[in-house]
Order: C-alpha cells, then sequence, then structure tokens
C-alpha cells in the first residue's frame, strides 16, 4: 500500500466495536487470565493497547518490524542514548537539536561515556576513530542551519567498525525520508513536530528493525517509564493519518516563503535543501523525496531592526517548536539552542540573526505577505 493509504488504515482495527478509529484503553491494570500466565496487557507502563496501537501503525508507515512510542522527542533520544556503556565514545555532529545538546554535554560524562562532535560527516575519516566509538547520532538535515549529510555514507563507513548508525529524523519523517532503507540501524523523532501536527501534545518515536536491540530498549522504557500516555498516543496516531497530505502543503509553502528570502534583502543568507544554491541539494535529493518546511536565513541587522520585526509580524507566531499547522518564527541562539556555549555557538555560525521558521499550512500568499510587511515595518 502507498504511504497515505497505509498512515489512513495502519494500526490496530477494533475487532470488538468495530469502530473506525481504535478506542483509547485508559486503564492503569488489566485482569490476568491465572496464577501461572500474564496476558499481553498486565500494566499500562509497560503495554497499553492504544500505544501498542499507534506503535504498529509507526512501524507501517516507516516499513519497519518495531516502533516504541515515548512521553517526548527528548526521551525517545535519552531512551537511545541509553544503549552507551561505560567506557564507550559517542560521535555526534555539530549541530544538532539543544536538548540533545543538553543531554550529551551534561549527563554523558557522569556515566562514563565519553563524546566527539564532529563537524562534517561527509568527510568524516572513520579509519580514525576510536577504537571504544560505540554510536553514531546524526540528525539530516540538521537543526538549525540544515547541513545534509549522507547517511549511505556514514552507514557504510560506520558499520565496517561495528558502530551502531542513529538517524533523528524529525524534519524529514517517514513521509519524505527513510534512514532505515539507507542502512540505519534506529531512528528516532520527536513526534511532537510533524507526526502530531497540530502542536498539543508532546511525543518521542524509536524505531528499529532489530528485535534484541528492541527488547533492550523496551526493557528500559518499561524501566523508566518515560512512555506515552493512552490519550496522547490516540491523539498522535489521529496525526499520522494526515501526515503525508500536511507535508505536502507544508514544503510547498516552504519553497515559495525560501525563494522570496533568497530574493529579499532582509536576509544575507538562506538555508533550505530545497533551494539549487543549498550546497547539499543534489545529496538531500539523492536520499529523501522532499525538502521539507524548516527554513533558516540570517537577519540583516545592517539595514533592518530585529526586534521590530519580531514585534510587527501578524501571522507568524514567535516561538519555539516546529511542525504544526501554523507558522512559527524563532532565534536559535536564545531560544532552542541556548544550551550550547556561546563559543560553540560562534564556531557553528548559530549567530544571533540566524533566524528559523517552521512553515505552516496557510495560504503561502499570506505568510510571504507577513515577512514582507514586517520587513518593512522594520527596515532602518
Amino acid at each position: 500500500m502507498g504511504f497515505n493509504t497505509t498512515a489512513v488504515h495502519g494500526g490496530f482495527v477494533d475487532e470488538s466495536a468495530k469502530a473506525v478509529n481504535y478506542p483509547i484503553y485508559l486503564s492503569s491494570t488489566f485482569t490476568q487470565p491465572d496464577t501461572e500466565h500474564e496476558g499481553e496487557y498486565c500494566y499500562s507502563r509497560g503495554n497499553n493497547p492504544t500505544r501498542a496501537s499507534v506503535e504498529r501503525a509507526v512501524a507501517d508507515v516507516e516499513g519497519a518490524k518495531y516502533a516504541i512510542a515515548t512521553a517526548s522527542g527528548m526521551a525517545a533520544t535519552s531512551l537511545i542514548l541509553e544503549l552507551l556503556n561505560q567506557g564507550e565514545k559517542l560521535l555526534i555532529n555539530n549541530n544538532v537539536y539543544g536538548g540533545t545538546w543538553r543531554f550529551v554535554s551534561n549527563l554523558l560524562e557522569k556515566r562514563g561515556v565519553s563524546y566527539e562532535v564532529v563537524d562534517d560527516f561527509n568527510t568524516y575519516d572513520f579509519a580514525k576513530a576510536d577504537d571504544n566509538v560505540s554510536m553514531v547520532f546524526i540528525e539530516t538535515p540538521s537543526n538549525p542551519l540544515l547541513d545534509v549529510t549522507d547517511i549511505r555514507r556514514v552507514v557504510e563507513e560506520a558499520h565496517k567498525r561495528g558502530i551502531l548508525v542513529v538517524v533523528d529524523n524529525t524534519f524529514m519523517t517517514a513521509y519524505l525520508q527513510k534512514p532505515l532503507d539507507l542502512g540505519a540501524d534506529i531512528v528516532v523523532y520527536s513526534a511532537t513536530k510533524y507526526y502530531v501536527g497540530h502542536s498539543d501534545i508532546l511525543a518521542g518515536l524509536v524505531v528499529l528493525n532489530d528485535e534484541e536491540r528492541y527488547q533492550r530498549l523496551k526493557f528500559i522504557n518499561n524501566t523508566l517509564g518515560g512512555i506515552l500516555s493512552p490519550f496522547d498516543s490516540f491523539l498522535l496516531q489521529r496525526g499520522i493519518k494526515t501526515l503525508g497530505v500536511r507535508l505536502d502543503r507544508h514544503q510547498d509553502n516552504a519553497q515559495k516563503v525560501a525563494e522570496f528570502l533568497e530574493k529579499s534583502d532582509a536576509a544575507t543568507d538562506t538555508y533550505y535543501p530545497g533551494l539549487t544554491s543549498h550546497p547539499g541539494y543534489e545529496l538531500h535529493k539523492s536520499q529523501a523525496k522532499g525538502a521539507g518546511a524548516v527554513i533558516s536565513f540570517r537577519f540583516n541587522e545592517d539595514r533592518y531592526d530585529l526586534q521590530k520585526f519580531v514585534a510587527a509580524l501578524r501571522i507568524f507566531a514567535f516561538a519555539v517548536s516546529l511542525g504544526g499547522v501554523e507558522s512559527l518564527i524563532c532565534r536559535p541562539s536564545t531560544m532552542t539552542h541556548e544550551s550550547f556555549s556561546r563559543e560553540l555557538q560562534e564556531k557553528i555560525g548559530i549567530t544571533p540573526n540566524l533566524i528559523r521558521l517552521s512553515v505552516g499550512i496557510e495560504d503561502a500568499e499570506d505568510l510571504i505577505s507577513d515577512l514582507q510587511q514586517a520587513f518593512d515595518a522594520a527596515r532602518k
């Protein structure tokens, strides 16, 4: 079946009442058959029918065997990083989600795990990697500079050394990019973003094919308790049903907005993998079927006032997050990536005038008009 058909019909079927939507099981515990046997569902932290249904749906749209739904995107990332053992080392690309960096830079060391920040995995020499490297964690396109990493290359080189490859695919979703098909071992998502799509719940996902690793992650997730609630599982599955049609509109709008920004003197640089001027344009096209709907640009503070620009916006909301139907705008250096030191921000290029847009599904003409009138209001 095609993606949209799978998205609508994936997950479990309600055999008892024949409901079109699989029901919400708001029960913390379940009756067991007898003293010697345990049923499929025992306690909702370990397993819940509604959560199991959305996990099945997620695996279906990814073309994967297993999925785990967590309480947030960071719960999903934290779950994966629990696979690292004392004495091992993590490789991570230099611009990733700020919460991921907060975990890596603050919590790994006390667990006896080291890490190395890699500026460009497309040229990184894995033959020179330390022998204790056990995991590579990449985002592509990256957050917030939209750098594109060659997933196939990373997988090929990492696997030669027995290194696990994890891809944060939040910006793309399985609709636009499938890292497992490109050889990655695990995919993680902040499902809060495009999978949910309406900015109303937090959720995370881990998707993989290896049964032994899946059972290990299920054990860890049950032990730590970072599970997705039944009600939020229901809303996540509802969001998945419209994921494809929403993303079609998201990225159609984003392409138009990016082309507008590229021509505007208010933006000195525009970062969007759907622009032919993007250095990763061809590479991204080779591994994804769309450019997504996140754009970053550098605000021209020589000619425009940033505070006046933000204050003048009428449709774009000045807020963190992305992937909802509404358009958002933020400044990564102080909002999403404040956990990066000022020195690291400068090294990477997360400057105070770097602005990130999450382009929603409104009418593109209205979004462009909103940006233009705000630029006009901010002209010095």
